[in-house]
């Protein structure tokens, strides 16, 4: 049985964001496998995780990001500004006694954020590390620079940008192997560093789960944008389509409601309340429930990178999914056939209008969507290919 020491920059657990998600499900499927050591920062205020998959779980206070200081020296420091947000003097002295007191056949590292503890686990552990990289952070970085409005907001980022580049630089060529989300991420990596050892573990949904959603109602007038409310590029996303797009959508089918679905929205998002038609829930406890009334599932993203679990979740659901081109970047999606894609501002209204005059068309794309997540993204799949390739990455042959 293979012994890995799986690092994490937050607490996954209750998994209800892309990140933690994808945090969670693999490690509940390498613990299945695996003696699995798990090690993260945990949330203040957040509930006492529940990861029976665990050997061993080890909770280190997060760090209080975006400092005077921080901010500083990912300027000029070391280290870029969303690795100095993860940079604790506590979890290094924490790793260096877990990896003092047992050996690892190989170590997780999930994202970049945490490579400035390279240097402590280097010094006391021996085994294979591979980075799980949620997205390319240097070019998502790239993309919110060339959106935010504020000159010292876009001077920064674009200067972090350039920072995180080098580092990924770096942590492809010094790291053992790495996972990325998706073939298009797997290809620009490697055209930086041809050798590297990438695989694609794609993410994931809990098909069962969404299985159980129960009868859809007859009466969908409601659309649906599911994601983390304080994250930068749903925030963006929300705030310009209920303030461009929605109005539109509103006058012609003033009946429909347009329901932003996430934990922790900014106080932009929040201000949306006060918009006709529009509703901001907050943390829900189960999000079946609002799929079960939607027409769509939208994904109005201009900024941002990786893959977007809200749009398995979605197809899971049984609920036709509306997104932009850059939203569905990297799933082997096919358009017309099991997802809508609205590039510009007047096909949202067009695509909705298809979907709720069109019950036959509602249907097929909500069945073309639940057929491609049950054929490829289920995470129990997904987690026994990625224990599979660990143990061939710690084989004889490859170390």
């Amino acid at each position: 049985m293979l012994r890995i020491l799986f690092l994490s920059p937050r607490q996954c657990w209750p998994p209800i964001s892309g990140a933690k998600l994808r945090d969670y499900h693999l490690a509940r499927v390498l613990g299945r496998h695996a003696a699995l050591t798990y090690v993260f920062f945990s949330s203040p205020g957040a509930p006492a995780p529940e990861l029976p998959f665990c050997r061993r779980l080890v909770a280190v206070p997060a760090p209080r990001a975006y400092t005077v200081g921080k901010i500083a020296r990912g300027l000029v420091g070391r280290w870029p500004l969303p690795v100095m947000n993860y940079t604790s003097a506590q979890m290094q002295t924490t790793l260096a006694a877990i990896v003092a007191d047992e050996q690892f056949d190989l170590v997780h590292i999930d994202s970049i954020h945490l490579a400035a503890l390279l240097p402590e686990l280097r010094r006391g552990c021996q085994a294979p590390i591979v980075y799980d990289w949620h997205n390319i952070e240097s070019e998502a970085m790239r993309r919110y620079a060339s959106l935010v409005e504020s000159p010292a907001r876009k001077l920064y980022a674009a200067v972090t940008g350039r920072r995180l580049a080098a580092l990924e630089q770096r942590i492809l060529r010094g790291s053992f192997g790495h996972l990325v989300c998706s073939e298009r991420e797997r290809e620009q990596l490697h055209c930086l560093v041809p050798r590297a050892r990438i695989r694609v573990v794609e993410n994931g949904v809990d098909t069962r789960y969404f299985e159980s959603s129960g009868e859809v109602s007859d009466a969908r007038k409601r659309i649906v944008f599911v994601g983390t409310m304080g994250y930068h590029a749903n925030v963006e996303a929300a705030v310009r389509f209920v303030r461009t797009i929605w109005p539109g959508i509103r006058k012609r089918f003033p009946g429909w409601l347009l329901t932003l679905v996430g934990s922790d929205p900014s106080p932009a998002v929040v201000a949306l309340r006060g918009e006709a038609g529009v509703e901001v829930t907050g943390t829900v406890d189960d999000v079946r429930p609002y799929y079960r009334e939607a027409l769509a599932a939208i994904v109005p993203l201009r900024t941002g990178g990786g893959t977007r679990l809200k749009i398995l979740e979605a197809m899971a659901a049984g609920v036709p999914v509306i997104s932009t081109s850059f939203g569905a970047e990297g799933l082997p999606v096919s358009p017309g056939g099991n997802i809508l894609i609205a590039d510009r501002d007047e096909d949202w209204a067009a695509q909705l209008d298809a979907l709720s005059s069109r019950s036959d068309r509602w249907s097929s794309l909500a069945l073309a969507g639940r057929c491609l997540v049950e054929s490829r993204y289920d995470w129990d799949a997904i987690g026994t290919s990625l224990y599979e390739t660990y143990c061939a990455w710690t084989g004889p042959a490859e170390r």
